[in-house]
């Protein structure tokens, strides 16, 4: 029996990067939301990155990572 332990990811969108696209949230909607303004943040956290990305929800979080076009959306294996 051979069961790996994923590593914690924790993610957080940097606002002041954002161009409110829409890539995020159609790559990875359960992980990210919009403001007012249309920035995108993180809402299992409220984009603080002090929470690990739910295990099912890596492989989105990371196609919307490598797909954002300004790097907004960052990502540690320690909290924020």
């Amino acid at each position: 029996m051979n069961s790996k332990k994923i590593q914690s990811i924790y993610g957080k969108v940097d606002c002041e990067s954002c161009i409110a696209c829409g890539i995020c949230q159609l790559k990875a909607n359960h992980l990210f939301e919009y403001d007012n303004d249309g920035i995108a943040f993180m809402k299992h956290d409220n984009n603080t990155g002090s929470l690990p990305i739910p295990e099912h929800e890596i492989e989105p979080f990371k196609e919307a990572y490598t797909h954002c076009p300004t790097g907004a959306i960052k990502r540690k294996n320690s909290p924020f």
